[in-house]
C-alpha cells in the first residue's frame, strides 16, 4: 500500500498577458520523511493550464507531456548546465524548507476521528456496504483506503471529497461495497499529516450498538414481565390461604 505523502509546494508565477495566456512553474517537494532518499523534487512547467514538461529528481531528467514539451525536455536533458541546476534544486528547495513546513503542519494539524458502520446496500444488490466516516481533521489533505485481508480494495470503493464542517475542520466519507466472506478482516485505513503512522480501524461484524441496546431493552422487559407474573402468582396464593371453600348447590 502506498504511503500518504506530504507535499510542500512553492509556487512561482510568470504572467504573459499577450492574448490572455498564462504560464507558471510549480516547484514541488513530495516527501514521507525528512530523509533525502524519501524526498522527490518536481519542477513543473505549465502553460494555459496545460502541463508541458517537468523535471523529477527520482527520474533525474525532464519529461515532456505535449509535442512541444517533449522537444523542450530533450533540449533540457542535453544541456549539462540545466540538468546540473535542476539537480541542485532538490537540496536548495526541499532540504531547506521541508523541516520548516513539516514542523508547521504537525504543530497545527488536528487528528481525525473515525467511525465505521454498515449501511443497507443499493436496492436489489446482494452485497453488503460499509461506510468509514472520518471527521474533525485539519488540514484538508487526507487519504482513506480499505484493506480486505491485508490487500487494498479499489474497484468497490467510492469516496466523497473533503467537506468543510464549518468550524475549520473537515470530514470525508468512504464507502465499500463488498460480498461478505466468512472470517474476512476488513480495515479502514486513514493517512493524514497529523498522524505519525496510518490509522487502522477494523470492522467488527458483531451487532451494532443500537441493535445491542434493542436486545438489552427487550431482555429487560421480558425479565420484568416474569418477575411481575411471579409476584402476582405469589400474592394470589397468599390471599387464598385460610379461606374455607363452602360447597354450593
Amino acid at each position: 500500500m502506498a504511503t500518504f505523502a506530504r507535499v510542500a509546494c512553492l509556487l512561482f508565477l510568470t504572467f504573459y498577458v499577450t492574448d490572455g495566456y498564462l504560464m507558471h512553474v510549480d516547484s514541488v517537494c513530495v516527501f514521507n520523511s525528512r530523509e533525502p532518499n524519501d524526498i522527490e523534487y518536481l519542477y513543473i512547467y505549465n502553460y494555459n493550464k496545460l502541463k508541458l514538461l517537468s523535471f523529477s529528481s527520482t527520474l533525474d531528467r525532464f519529461v515532456g507531456y505535449t509535442e512541444f514539451g517533449v522537444k523542450q525536455a530533450t533540449h533540457f536533458n542535453n544541456d549539462k548546465d540545466i540538468i546540473a541546476d535542476a539537480r541542485t534544486r532538490k537540496e536548495r528547495t526541499c532540504l531547506h524548507n521541508i523541516p520548516i513546513d513539516d514542523e508547521s503542519a504537525l504543530t497545527k494539524s488536528v487528528k481525525p476521528y473515525v467511525r465505521l458502520h454498515s449501511e443497507s446496500p443499493p436496492e436489489g444488490s446482494h452485497s453488503a456496504m460499509l461506510v468509514c466516516i472520518v471527521y474533525d481533521f485539519y488540514p484538508k489533505q487526507i487519504r482513506v483506503t480499505w484493506l480486505r485481508d491485508g490487500q487494498e480494495a479499489t474497484g468497490e470503493v467510492t469516496s466523497t471529497d473533503e467537506m468543510p464542517d464549518g468550524d475549520w475542520y473537515y470530514q470525508v466519507h468512504s464507502h465499500l461495497v463488498y460480498t461478505p466472506k466468512s472470517g474476512e478482516k476488513i480495515t479502514c485505513v486513514v493517512e493524514h499529516a497529523s498522524l505519525e503512522k496510518p490509522l487502522h480501524v477494523d470492522w467488527d461484524p458483531s451487532l451494532p450498538k443500537s441493535e445491542k441496546n434493542k436486545l438489552a431493552i427487550g431482555g429487560a422487559g421480558l425479565t420484568l414481565g416474569v418477575v411481575l407474573s411471579l409476584g402476582g402468582f405469589l400474592y394470589y396464593r397468599k390471599q387464598c390461604r385460610g379461606r374455607i371453600l363452602v360447597p354450593t348447590d
